[in-house]
C-alpha cells in the first residue's frame, strides 16, 4: 500500500515544486511568466557554465545548491548573488511554499502535535517541520524538508523568526549587515557563526562579552541543532572545512553527523587548517551547552535519556538540563549502578568524554576560573589534553598555586569525562603510557579500568617512563579525591557506602558526606575505629563490617595512595605546613611520608594524628608500602612468600623481613626500608601491630600514659623480671604479651638506634670510636663494649647496664645468639634461655665447637671477669645480704647509676672475715678491672663460704684453659705472649702452657709482673686441684689415679668394700636361719 501511495505523491511534489519555482521566478523583474530557469539568466550563466555540471541546469534547486556551496566570494558575480537571494526569499515567503508542506507532510503534521498547532500563513509550519525533521519517518516529507532546509540555512534571514529575534544582537556584536548589498548576501552563514562565538564568549564570561538576549540564544542553539546532521547546513563550518573534509573524511558519507565526528577526531592533526579547527571548536562548545547540537549523540541516547529520567528534573532550568555534562553524569550514573545503557549510546558518550579531556576550552568553567593558571603556567599547550594535564599539575601543587574555583572546575570536569573508567579517554595519558601498557599491563584487556591500577603498581619501577609517571599522578590526584571516580571501588563498595556512609547516587553529592569523605568512612570500617585515643578492632557484627570485596578494594587504594603523599587528600590537607617545613628538600618521589614519619614528634597535632594512623596501618599491612615491597621482593620470595600470600592484617610480613634482614638476598634498599620502619615503630607502641595486639590490655593496666614503644617494652619487661625474681604466684603480664615482648626485646638489641636512650648517650662515642662500623647485627654495640674503657661516663653507664642485662638474660645478647646460633642448637637445646651462656662455656673446648662461637664465648668470659656484677651466679650469693644491710643506699639510688663503691663499702662494715678484710683496696675501686676477683683468688685459702669458694675455683679453671678470661694475668703477660707465644693459637690452654714453659726455661726472661702473677696461678691451680670437687665419676677416678696417695686410697676403698661384703653375709645368715625340721624334709 505504501508503494501505491508513494508514486502519486512524488508526482504531486514535482508538480507543486515546479509551480513554486515558476511562481518565484515570475515575481523577479524581466522574467518570462512560464518555464523560467536560473540557468537562462545572463547574470549567472557564466558562473553556472564554469561551476556546475550541465545535467543540473534544468533543475533550479540543483543550480541553487551548486552555486551557494562555492567557497570564495569572488567566484560568483555580485549580480548573480543578488538574483539567488531574491529567488530564495520569494520561494520561502510564497504562501504556496507552506501549502506544499501541508500537502506533502499531511501525515507527519498530524503526528507532530507542535506542528499541527502552528498557525498557517506565517511560515511557522515549515520552521516547525525543520525543527522536528529527526522525527519525520515519511520519505516524501523528509526529502522535501531536507531540500528546503538547505535553502533556508544558506542565509540567516531566511530562517523563520531568526532576524526578528537576533537583530539587536547582530548589530551589537557587529556580525554583519541586515541590508542587502552591504555584505556578501550569499555567505550570511558567517553571521550565525559570529553570533555563536558571541554566545561562547558570554558563557565563558570573557572580558567585554555581550549579553545575548534569551530569544536570540534559543534561535542560535536551534539553528545549531537543526544543522547537526549534515555539515552542509552549518554554512560557516562547511566553507571553513571543505578542504579538510576532502583531506581527512573523503570517504565519510554526509548525514547523521558523521562528517562532524570525523572532523572532530582529526581536529588536532598538524594538517588541519586553523580556520577549520576554530570552527570545529566553536561547534563543540555549543554541544557542551546543549547535547542536541550533536545529532549522533542525541539520536543514540534518546531512549536511554528517557529511560533513566535524565530530562525530567522539574527543579532544574532547561539550559542546565540540556548541557552535555548533565547528560554524561546522568548516563554514567546509570552505567556505574549496573543499569543497561545501549552500546551505541555508550560509544557516543565515550567520544564526547574524550573530546572534553582533549580540549579544556570546551568547558566554560575551566576557561572562566582557570584563566590566570593557564596564562601563568600552561600557555601554548592547547592540543591533545596537554593544557588540562598542566592544570592538573598546578592543582597538585607541583607548580605554583591554584585558585579553589579552578580546582573545583577541574574536579567537575574529571567526573564528567570519567577517565578512570577507561584510560583511553585521556589522550595525553594514553599516548604517554602506551609503551608501559604494552609491556607491564599487556595481560589486561584494552580499556579495562584495571589498567590504571596496573600502571600504579609499576610506578617508580624500571618499566615506568617519566612522562607516563607524571600524567598518571596528575590524573590520580583528582581520582583520589572522589571515590566514585574509581569505577572498581565504586562497583564493589557502593552498597557498603550507602549502608555505612549514607551516600547518594553516583552524580549526587551531600554537604554532610562530601565525596572525599566517603573513602575515609570506608577505611575506618575496613580496619578500626578510634576509642579512648587508641585504635581497636571493629566489632564483628555484620552491620558495622565491610564486605570482603569492598575491603580488598580499600586495601588496593591504600597501597596506591602510599606511593605519593598527594594521593591522600587528608594527609596533604593536614600536613601542608609540615611538608613545607620539614620535607621541602625531599625531592625523591614517594619519600614524603617517610620524611613526616622521621619528624613525627615535631609535627603539628593534626598532621601527627593522620601520619600516626597511616603508620599504624602500615604495621598491620606493610604491603601498603609498595616501594618497600618492590625493593624486598627477593627476600619475600625466598623467606616470606607464604606469609605474604596468606597475610590478612597480621603484621607477619614485616616480622619476617626483620628476622631475615641480614640474609644474603637482602639488598640495601630493602634493608634501609625495614630499618626505617623499625626506627619509626619505636616512637609509638601502636606502630607495632603484633606487639600492640598482644599487649594492649597489659599496657593499659600496667603502663598507662606511656606511648613510646621502647618505654613500654622497658615497663613490661621490668614487670616480668620483678615477678620472676620475687617468685610471684601469678605473672602480671599475660603469656601472649610475654612471648611478643621477647620478640621485641631481641629485635631492639639488633641495632643501637632502636634503643634511643642508649643511642643518644653514646652518639658522641660512636662517632669517635666506631665511625666505620655499620649499624645492624649489634656491631656498633659490640664496638662500644670493646672500647668500654674509652667511653664517656654517660655512655659507659648505659653500656654497663646493657651488659648486666645481657648476662642475666643471654638471649638479649644479639651477637652471641647470632654467632653461636648453630652451637646453641647443637649443645644447649635443653637449656633455659638464661643458662645459654653457661651451657656454651661448658662446651667451649669441645672439638665440635665453632671457632667463631668459641671466640665470642671467650669475649663474654672476659667481660664477666672484669666486674663481679656481670657474673650473675657469683652475684647471687649477695642477694639476701644487700637489701638487709644496705637498704638506705638502695632507696637513694637511681636506676642508671653505678653503686658498686657504696654497696661494697656497706658490705665491708658487715663482713670482717670476707671481702672487706681480704680485699679492702680492690673492693673500693670504682672502675673494675678484675681486682675483686683477683683478690678472691689470692685469698682462696681463707674463703669459708662454700658457694663463693666454688665460683672462684671455676674462674681459676676457666683461666687455665684460656688466658683471655683472666684479665689480670693477660694484662701482666701481654708483652710476653706477643714475644714468646705469638705463633701459638689461643684456646685449650695452649698459650698458658707456652708461658709456663717459658717460666721454667731459665734462658727466657719474663716481665717481673708476669712472672709473679704466673707463679701465683701455678700455686692456685695446685691448691684448686686438691680442693676442687669432682664434676663426675670419671673426674673422681682421674683424681684418685693421679693422687700421690693412690695406693692408700685404693687400700681403704678395698677394705671398705670387703667389710661391707662380710657384713652382708653375716646379716643374711642370721635373718634367713632355717629350722632343723625344714632341713630334714
Amino acid at each position: 500500500m505504501a508503494d501505491c501511495i508513494r508514486v502519486p505523491l512524488l508526482l504531486l511534489l514535482m508538480c507543486i515544486v515546479s509551480s513554486l519555482i515558476l511562481g518565484a521566478g515570475a515575481s523577479l523583474p524581466r522574467r518570462r511568466s512560464t518555464g523560467w530557469k536560473l540557468a537562462e539568466e545572463g547574470v549567472c550563466r557564466e558562473d553556472l557554465t564554469r561551476l556546475c555540471p550541465k545535467h543540473s541546469w534544468n533543475n533550479n534547486l540543483a543550480v541553487l545548491e551548486c552555486l551557494q556551496d562555492k567557497k570564495e566570494e569572488t567566484e560568483i558575480a555580485a549580480e548573480c548573488n543578488h538574483l539567488l537571494w531574491n529567488y530564495k526569499l520569494n520561494l520561502t515567503t510564497d504562501p504556496k511554499f507552506e501549502s506544499v508542506a501541508v500537502e506533502v507532510c499531511k501525515t507527519t503534521i498530524s503526528e507532530i502535535k507542535e506542528c499541527a498547532a502552528e498557525e498557517l500563513g506565517k511560515g511557522y509550519l515549515v520552521s516547525c517541520l525543520v525543527d522536528h525533521r529527526g522525527n519525520i519517518s515519511d520519505y516524501q516529507c523528509n526529502q522535501y524538508i531536507t531540500k528546503m532546509t538547505t535553502i533556508v540555512f544558506s542565509d540567516y534571514r531566511l530562517i523563520c523568526g531568526f532576524m526578528d529575534q537576533c537583530r539587536d544582537d547582530i548589530n551589537a556584536l557587529r556580525c554583519g549587515s541586515i541590508s542587502t548589498g552591504e555584505k556578501d548576501i550569499h555567505s550570511q552563514g558567517e553571521v550565525i557563526a559570529c553570533l555563536e562565538k558571541g554566545l561562547v564568549r558570554e558563557a565563558e564570561e570573557q572580558l567585554g562579552a555581550h549579553a545575548i538576549k534569551d530569544d536570540c540564544k534559543k534561535s542560535i542553539m536551534r539553528v545549531a541543532e537543526l544543522s547537526s546532521d549534515d555539515f552542509h547546513l552549518d554554512r560557516y563550518l562547511y566553507f571553513a572545512c571543505r578542504e579538510d573534509r576532502e583531506r581527512f573524511c573523503e570517504n565519510t558519507l554526509a548525514g547523521e553527523g558523521r562528517v562532524y565526528k570525523c572532523l572532530f577526531n582529526h581536529k588536532f592533526e598538524e594538517a588541519m587548517s586553523e580556520r577549520c579547527r576554530e570552527a570545529l571548536t566553536t561547534r563543540q562548545k555549543l554541544i557542551a551547552q546543549d547535547y542536541k547540537v550533536s545529532y549522533s549523540l542525541a539520536k543514540a541516547c534518546k531512549s536511554d535519556l528517557r529511560k533513566y529520567h535524565c530530562s525530567a528534573d522539574s527543579n532544574m532550568p532547561r539550559a542546565r538540563e540540556a548541557r552535555l555534562s548533565y547528560l554524561l553524569l546522568c548516563l554514567e550514573s546509570a552505567v556505574h549502578r549496573g543499569r543497561v545503557v545501549s552500546g551505541e549510546c555508550q560509544g557516543e558518550m565515550m567520544d564526547y568524554r574524550r573530546m572534553l579531556m582533549e580540549d579544556f576550552s570546551l568547558s566554560p568553567e575551566i576557561v572562566l576560573h582557570c584563566r590566570s593558571e593557564i596564562e601563568g603556567h600552561c600557555s601554548g599547550l592547547h592540543r591533545k589534553g596537554r593544557t588540562l594535564h598542566c592544570l592538573m599539575r598546578v592543582g597538585r601543587g607541583d607548580v605554583g598555586a591554584i585558585d579553589p574555583d579552578c580546582q573545583r572546575a577541574l574536579q567537575t570536569l574529571i567526573q564528567e569525562a570519567d577517565p578512570g573508567a577507561d584510560y583511553r579517554i585521556d589522550r595525553a595519558l594514553n599516548e604517554a603510557c602506551e609503551s608501559v601498557i604494552q609491556t607491564a599491563c599487556k595481560h589486561i584487556r584494552s580499556g579495562d579500568p584495571m589498567i590504571l591500577s596496573c600502571l600504579m603498581e609499576h610506578l617508580y619501577t624500571e618499566k615506568m617512563v617519566e612522562d607516563c609517571e607524571h600524567r598518571l599522578l596528575e590524573l590520580q590526584y583528582f581520582i583520589a579525591r572522589d571515590w566514585k571516580l574509581d569505577p572498581i571501588l565504586y562497583k564493589k563498595c557502593q552498597g557498603d557506602a550507602a549502608r555505612l556512609c549514607h551516600t547518594h547516587g553516583w552524580n549526587e553529592t551531600s554537604e554532610m558526606m562530601p565525596p572525599g569523605a566517603i573513602f575515609s568512612c570506608l577505611y575506618r570500617h575496613a580496619y578500626r575505629s578510634v576509642e579512648q585515643g587508641r585504635r581497636v578492632i571493629m566489632e564483628t557484627n555484620n552491620k558495622g563490617k565491610l564486605s570482603r570485596d569492598c575491603k580488598v578494594e580499600v586495601q588496593r587504594i591504600l597501597h596506591q595512595r602510599a606511593l605519593d603523599v598527594k594521593l591522600d587528600p587528608e594527609l596533604q590537607r593536614r600536613c601542608m605546613t609540615d611538608l613545607g617545613k620539614w620535607c621541602s628538600e625531599k625531592t625523591e618521589a614517594g619519600q614524603e611520608l617517610e620524611c613526616l614519619q622521621d619528624h613525627l614528634e615535631d609535627l603539628l597535632s593534626d598532621c601527627r594524628d593522620v601520619v600516626g594512623n597511616l603508620t599504624e596501618l602500615e604495621s598491620e599491612d606493610i604491603q601498603i608500602e609498595a616501594l618497600l615491597m618492590q625493593a624486598c621482593e627477593p627476600v619475600i620470595q625466598t623467606y616470606c612468600h607464604e606469609v605474604a600470600d596468606n597475610q590478612i592484617n597480621t603484621g607477619d610480613l614485616m616480622e619476617c623481613l626483620v628476622q631475615n634482614k641480614h640474609q644474603k638476598e637482602m639488598n640495601e634498599k630493602c634493608a634501609v626500608g625495614v630499618t626505617h620502619f623499625q626506627l619509626i615503630q619505636i616512637k609509638d607502641f601502636r606502630f607495632s601491630y603484633k606487639f600492640k595486639t598482644a599487649c594492649k590490655e597489659d599496657v593499659l593496666k600496667l603502663c598507662p600514659n606511656i606511648k613510646k614503644k621502647v618505654d613500654v617494652v622497658i615497663c613490661l619487661s621490668t614487670t616480668v623480671r620483678n615477678d620472676t625474681l620475687q617468685d610471684a604466684k601469678e605473672q602480671r603480664v599475660s603469656i601472649k604479651c610475654r612471648k611478643q615482648l621477647r620478640v621485641e626485646e631481641v629485635e631492639m638489641s639488633e641495632d643501637i638506634r632502636l634503643e634511643p636512650e642508649l643511642y643518644d648517650s653514646c652518639k658522641q662515642d660512636i662517632n669517635r670510636l666506631c665511625q666505620n662500623v655499620a649499624f645492624g647485627n649489634a656491631q656498633v654495640i659490640e664496638c662500644l663494649k670493646e672500647n668500654k674503657r674509652q667511653l664517656t661516663q654517660r655512655c659507659h653507664q648505659r653500656i654497663f647496664k646493657l651488659q648486666e642485662n645481657e648476662m642475666v638474660d643471654p638471649e638479649l645478647d644479639y651477637q652471641l645468639m647470632r654467632v653461636c646460633k648453630h652451637m646453641i642448637r647443637r649443645f644447649c637445646t635443653e637449656s633455659e634461655g638464661k643458662n645459654v651462656l653457661q651451657c656454651l662455656k661448658q662446651n667451649k673446648n669441645s672439638e665440635l665447637m665453632d671457632p667463631k662461637c668459641k671466640q665470642m664465648i671467650t669475649k663474654r668470659q672476659i667481660t664477666q671477669n672484669t666486674d663481679y656484677r656481670l657474673n650473675p651466679v657469683l652475684r647471687k650469693a649477695c642477694k639476701a645480704d644487700i637489701p638487709k644491710f644496705c637498704q638506705p643506699i638502695l632507696n637513694k639510688a637511681t636506676a642508671d647509676s653505678e653503686l658498686e663503691g657504696q654497696v661494697i663499702s656497706c658490705l665491708k662494715l658487715k663482713y670482717a672475715d670476707q671481702i672487706s678484710r681480704l680485699c679492702p683496696e680492690e673492693a673500693a675501686a670504682q672502675e673494675q678491672t678484675g681486682q675483686v676477683e683477683e683478690c678472691l683468688k689470692v685469698n682462696l685459702l681463707k674463703i669459708k663460704q662454700e658457694g663463693c669458694k666454688k665460683e672462684v675455683l671455676n674462674m681459676l679453671k676457666e683461666s687455665k684453659a684460656d688466658i683471655f678470661v683472666d684479665p689480670v694475668l693477660h694484662t701482666a703477660c701481654a708483652l710476653d705472649i706477643k714475644h714468646q707465644c705469638a705463633a701459638i693459637p689461643p684456646g685449650r690452654g695452649r698459650q698458658m702452657s707456652c708461658l709456663i714453659e717459658a717460666l721454667q726455661d731459665k734462658r727466657v726472661r719474663l716481665q717481673p709482673e708476669c712472672k709473679k702473677r704466673l707463679q701465683d696461678r701455678i700455686d692456685m691451680w695446685s691448691y684448686a686441684a686438691k680442693v676442687a670437687p669432682a664434676d663426675g665419676f670419671s673426674d673422681l677416678a682421674m683424681q684418685v689415679m693421679t693422687s700421690p696417695s693412690k695406693n692408700y686410697i685404693l687400700t681403704v676403698i678395698g677394705a671398705g668394700v670387703a667389710l661391707l661384703f662380710m657384713g652382708g653375709l653375716l646379716c643374711g645368715r642370721i635373718t634367713k636361719r632355717v629350722t632343723q625340721e625344714l632341713k630334714d624334709r
